[in-house]
């Protein structure tokens, strides 16, 4: 009997759980990278980023301005 009342309280924390929105990538990243303290990942995670930006501009009308910084 003493288990019935956990196992019920257990079931709904469950279930509250369940319902609550789920963190992005980003912040799933950055959690992480604080809880952990993995800061050596910081620099690469940010030239990867800029990187991703550059091929994406690389495809615009942008393209002719992104060319002319290298």
């Amino acid at each position: 009997m003493a288990d019935e009342p956990k196992t019920n309280s257990t079931a709904e924390e469950f279930a509250r759980e369940s319902e609550t929105k789920q963190p992005g990538f980003f912040a799933d990243l950055a959690d992480f990278l604080l809880h952990n303290k993995k800061w050596w990942l910081a620099p690469i995670v940010i030239v990867l980023l800029l990187f991703a930006v550059l091929v994406i501009l690389g495809g615009t009308g942008v393209a002719p301005f992104v060319y002319t910084l290298f």
